[in-house]
């Protein structure tokens, strides 16, 4: 038989997804399994986006341009400036979702064996991503006693070497739910520009922040970092979106953006209803996306006080996105992840989480924790908080 490669046999697997067999199994048996393990928001997408699919006038699909239409990149510039991010569409290239804009960053600044620093947890397919570019990741520890604020600058710092091709961050975070202050972004800026690395800010749930005095600043925004700085983006989790695949690169550096474009040019150019759906999402009315941060606020409110009400779990304070960490009494949040799709149902029903050690990097952190996205409504949520407080007591029950 034909070898594989090594690459392809070490790419980790998604801790969000790695347990899907077994809830496929459940469900077959008759479970109804309450979703928190993956970020796919159940509320609705605008109006406008579905419509324009539904009801075009098209009668072929032909290929549209590698960095996406301008009619798009240009409409996006209006969403940017309402951030106070000045952009024109010649520093955008739209590609499949955020996914892509992270493999062309990463394929783009590193060869094989460089570096990029990761601050830890973090969103899980970055491992992914930096495997398929055959970069290594040097994870910093955030801690969940300091609710995953940023790590001291000098344990980041230190972490830099002559391999090292850019820092990278999810700002707000998934999976923790930490907004990184504008005093953060640039003390990061700065590291970058003083070791001239770039920085790498995911920035897909800047809309999406729970205090009233939290602002999102972005990397795009630092003085002086021009040349440093790409922020990746996406329609996804902002516009319930996630199946549209619509994601950016965006950046002030020419040579970064004509070198990403070469990898545009390779898969040819994004999907025509998906562009046509995302343009006419950002014609939504501004009370779309109020609505929808105001509700993940709420959701975030309820499920947070129903968690803190069980014995001997502990959970982080997001003050962005839609996850939070929880830090539960057993000693394999994995092995208890998938008892509950496997043996544990209460009146036929369970609840699938992700497993949080697959957000670290460093082997054997985590592994008491799972990630949990408040993605399903209020109702739903305290059902699935309930489940998990019955799941405990019989899991330690019969441990």
């Amino acid at each position: 038989m034909p070898t594989l490669s090594k690459k392809g046999i070490n790419l980790p697997e998604s801790p969000i997804r790695k347990l899907s067999g077994y809830a496929e199994k459940a469900k077959q048996e008759g479970k109804h399994i309450y979703h928190l393990n993956i970020g796919q928001p159940d509320i609705e997408a605008p109006a406008s986006a579905l419509e324009i699919v539904k009801n075009n006038t098209l009668n072929l699909l032909p290929y549209g341009s590698s960095e996406g239409s301008l009619s798009y990149r240009t409409a996006l510039c209006s969403y940017y400036k309402e951030h106070e991010i000045s952009l024109t569409p010649e520093e955008i290239i739209i590609t499949t979702g955020a996914s892509e804009a992270l493999a062309f960053a990463l394929n783009c600044i590193c060869d094989a064996g460089e570096e990029i620093i990761i601050p830890e947890p973090f969103y899980a397919n970055y491992n992914g991503f930096a495997a398929a570019a055959s970069v290594a990741v040097i994870p910093v520890l955030s801690k969940f006693e300091d609710n995953f604020c940023l790590p001291p600058l000098e344990a980041i710092e230190e972490k830099v070497t002559p391999n090292t091709k850019a820092i990278l961050i999810c700002n707000p975070s998934n999976p923790t739910g930490y907004l990184y202050t504008k005093e953060e972004i640039i003390a990061l800026g700065a590291i970058a520009k003083k070791h001239d690395i770039y920085l790498i800010v995911d920035e897909v749930y800047r809309e999406f922040l729970h205090e009233k005095e939290a602002r999102h600043f972005s990397v795009l925004n630092i003085p002086g970092l021009e040349d440093h700085a790409i922020m990746i983006d996406s329609v996804s989790k902002r516009y319930s979106m996630c199946g549209a695949r619509v994601g950016a690169i965006v950046s002030k550096n020419k040579a970064l953006l004509s070198t990403a474009l070469k990898f545009a040019h390779l898969r040819l150019s994004p999907a025509t209803y998906a562009l046509m759906a995302s343009e006419a999402a950002l014609n939504a009315d501004p009370s779309y996306l109020i609505n929808v941060a105001q509700e993940y606020t709420h959701r975030k409110n309820v499920l947070i006080e129903a968690l803190e009400k069980i014995d001997g779990v502990q959970v982080s304070n997001p003050t962005g996105a839609f996850y939070c960490i929880v830090q539960l009494p057993v000693a394999d949040a994995e092995d208890f992840s998938k008892w509950l799709l496997t043996d544990f149902s209460d009146q036929n029903e369970t609840v699938m989480f992700a497993p949080a050690a697959g957000f670290y990097s460093t082997p054997g952190f985590g592994k008491n924790q799972i990630r949990i996205g408040f993605v399903l409504n209020d109702k739903k949520l305290l059902r699935a908080v309930e489940i998990l407080e019955k799941a405990l007591k019989a899991y330690r029950s019969k441990n």
